[in-house]
Order: C-alpha cells, then sequence, then structure tokens
C-alpha cells in the first residue's frame, strides 16, 4: 500500500525525535519515497546524516540550502507529497500550526500541504493534558488533521512515560489505514451517522493488586470493547477507549485509548471523561471486590492458607447513570449465569441505563475469547431484542444501531 508513495516526515525537538529513523526506515523498506524536514532545534535530538542516509534524500531544515542561496520551496513541497506525517510532534509545533506562525520550513510546508497530515504529538502527560494543548489539538482536527494520540494510563512505559509517542509500527499501520480510507479500498463504506458524537467505550478487564506480583482479575480480551470502539470510530464517532490489561489493541487514528489497571483507575478515567461525550458504552468487566490492602511484598505459602479482606470497587456504570443529563446516553453490560432477564432488568432500571446487552454463560455458544458473541437488548422501555450468534463487529453493529435510535429519542 506505501509503495511509490511520496511521503514527507516532519521531526520536531522532541526526546522521541530518536524514533523517526524507525520511522523512515519502515516507510523505505515498503518502499515509499521520503523526504525528511527536521526543525533546527529538533538537530539537537537526532542527527540529519542519519536521516539522510535512510531515507536516501538530503534532510532539509532551512528555507536556503548553504551560502549559494539555493530555495528549498515549501510549497513544492507541499504539493510533491502524497501523506504528510510529523512524528514527533511537540506542544510548540502544534501551537505554531494552529496560529500560522511560519517561522520554519516544517511549519510553512504543513501549510502549504494539499494532502493528508497525519501528527503523532510527544510530551509529557501533564503538557498533553494541558487546556491550551487539548484546545490546539481539537482545533488541528477540525482543520482534518490526524492525530495518532500518545499512549497515557497506567500501562503506558518506556523513556519518557506517560504522553510518549506511539511506536514507529503503530504510526506506520496507521498511515496505511488512512491511505485505504482515501482510495475506497476498505470495502463497503459506513453511514457517518455518529459524526460530530464523542463516545466512551470501557473494555477488558480490571486487575485488582494483591502483592507486587499477584494480583485478582478475570477472562475478560477486551474484543467486544474495541470491537464497539472501532465501529463507533468507523460511523464518525470521535471515541475515547478506556481499556484494562489486553493483549488486543487498535489502529483507529479516531479511537484515543486511555490504559488503566485497576477498577478504581478506570472509574477515575470515566468520571473525568464522561462530562465531555455524547454516550458511554460500558463493556468492561470491572472487578466487583478488591483487597482491602495489598501487601508491599511477595506473600508468602502458608500451609493453612490465607484470608483476604475484600471490599466492593465503586459501580461505574451507576456513578455514570447519576452524572448523566437529559442529552446523554449511557448503555450497560450484563453476564449472567441464572435469572438472566431479571437481573438485567433490574441493572438497568437500578443504574439509570438507557440500554443493557446482556450475555448468559449459560449458552454453550458464548465464552470468553472468541471472536463471536450472543446477546439480548434491553431498553428503559422494555423493549427486548433477541440476536443470533455473530462475529464480533457484527455485535458491535447491532449495539451502535441501538445507540443510534436512543439518540433519535432525546
Amino acid at each position: 500500500m506505501l509503495k511509490g508513495k511520496k511521503i514527507i516526515l516532519g521531526v520536531t525537538a522532541s526526546i522521541a525525535a530518536y524514533k523517526s529513523a524507525f520511522i523512515v526506515r519502515l516507510l523505505v523498506k515498503e518502499g515509499a519515497e521520503v523526504k525528511v524536514i527536521i526543525t533546527p532545534s529538533a538537530r539537537e535530538f537526532v542527527t540529519p546524516v542519519t536521516l539522510s542516509t535512510l531515507s536516501g534524500n538530503p534532510v532539509l531544515s532551512d528555507f536556503y540550502t548553504g551560502k549559494d542561496g539555493t530555495w528549498n520551496s515549501h510549497v513544492e513541497l507541499g504539493q510533491w507529497a502524497d501523506i504528510m506525517l510529523i512524528a514527533p510532534v511537540t506542544a510548540s509545533s502544534m501551537g505554531k500550526m494552529v496560529n500560522g506562525i511560519a517561522d520554519n520550513l516544517l511549519v510553512a510546508t504543513y501549510m502549504s500541504a494539499r494532502c493528508p497530515v497525519i501528527l503523532a504529538p510527544a510530551m509529557d502527560l501533564d503538557m498533553y493534558n494541558h487546556p491550551s494543548t487539548r484546545r490546539n489539538i481539537d482545533l488541528l482536527k477540525s482543520y482534518q488533521n490526524h492525530i495518532i494520540e500518545p499512549v497515557t494510563g497506567e500501562l503506558a512505559s518506556g523513556l519518557y512515560g506517560k504522553g510518549r509517542m506511539e511506536e514507529p509500527e503503530v504510526i506506520v499501520e496507521r498511515l496505511r489505514e488512512i491511505l485505504n480510507d482515501l482510495s475506497g479500498k476498505t470495502g463497503k463504506k459506513k453511514s457517518k451517522s455518529l459524526t460530530g458524537k464523542k463516545i466512551l467505550v470501557t473494555a477488558g478487564p480490571t486487575q485488582e493488586k494483591l502483592d507486587p506480583i499477584r494480583f485478582i482479575g478475570n477472562h475478560s480480551s477486551g474484543k467486544m470493547g474495541y470491537a464497539i470502539a472501532e465501529t463507533c470510530a468507523d460511523h464518525g464517532a470521535d471515541v475515547i477507549l478506556i481499556s484494562g490489561p489486553v493483549s488486543v489493541r487498535t489502529e483507529n487514528i479516531n479511537i484515543r485509548v486511555i490504559h488503566v489497571t485497576s477498577a478504581a483507575e478506570m472509574h477515575k478515567s470515566c468520571v473525568t471523561e464522561f462530562p465531555g461525550c455524547h454516550a458511554a458504552i460500558m463493556s468492561a468487566a470491572v472487578a466487583d471486590f478488591t483487597p482491602k490492602s495489598h501487601s508491599k511484598s511477595k506473600i508468602k505459602i502458608k500451609q493453612d492458607g490465607i484470608t483476604l479482606e475484600m471490599v466492593p470497587t465503586k459501580d461505574i456504570a451507576a456513578d455514570l447513570g447519576k452524572m448523566k443529563k437529559n442529552d446523554q446516553v449511557v448503555a450497560g453490560f450484563a453476564l449472567e449465569v441464572e435469572d438472566e432477564m431479571k437481573n438485567a432488568v433490574e441493572k438497568l432500571q437500578k443504574k439509570n441505563l438507557d440500554f443493557i446487552v446482556l450475555n448468559s454463560l449459560r449458552d454453550e455458544e458464548v465464552d470468553f475469547g472468541t471472536e463471536t458473541n450472543k446477546i439480548t437488548i434491553i431498553d428503559r422501555n422494555n423493549k427486548i431484542e433477541k440476536f443470533e450468534l455473530k462475529p464480533k463487529r457484527e455485535v458491535a453493529e447491532d449495539i451502535v444501531r441501538k445507540l443510534l435510535e436512543c439518540f433519535k429519542e432525546l
């Protein structure tokens, strides 16, 4: 998909600049022609010689080259590219892009570009969450730029922790996705019925810590929640996906993932993000109980066993149901093994949900970690819809259709 594509890679002054070398190598390996534009300050983080060697093209940094007056035309560069990727992009550079401060070759080329533009921010989490940065990101999105959100949440790790730039392999995969969408090769186009909506989705299990090594968890794979997030994004929504520890991941540029580990962390993220959302779909398998305390050292085996004192976790769906305004929708999930319908209806009413998605473990076709699911949807008007066993992406379409019904009733 990238073979023969003309790609401009912009590099700004972030500690993540060293990863740009890996991006160049991946792009060239797939047959892309890459030209690198680096800001003057970024040269302190990665050498132009490295990027030039990998790309096979001179690295551009200034409007003029040498002392002979050779002009690097930002207009020609902007017209040459099939796609422009700026990775990493700093808060300072995003501010310049928003405000039209074209004081370096990279920003000037960005403003002249006629191709899709992808930005991969990298900065510390406090800077990333600062209102000015969030405003600039929202404005850049409104200019039809694609934002690859940095890695956040409790599972973020690496040289600069939470807020670090996504990995080169993920960035290149998203390039492919965007080009696929633009070339119409993704198959049947989804309706953009959720355009302008911001949807919160939870997915996966939580892990409740016992000691530095052990935790209490469950078998949830997160596949259903990720399928819902992907489907919402396909329909035009901006999605905030709050995910417990899972192996599945998303490559969709319209999904911002917040990684959490415990029920308390998921609760905190949900109540923080929900006020700015139009809906929440709570598909995560959140622990109902957590140890009252956890040991700072490894718990030793005892012949007579151990006793754990457990306390209830906060009910995320119920708390969002209390927070819900008249123009918001909250959907929950119920996994039951007995009195399925009765228990699901009670949860629906008690937690002030608009609809609930019921799974029954007594159904032999339903199990953890599979690619299929079989659900029943019950809404607050006592409408019950039963569905056959389907792939989880098709199940997610059924859930999104129900969400759209709820929006129409508001």
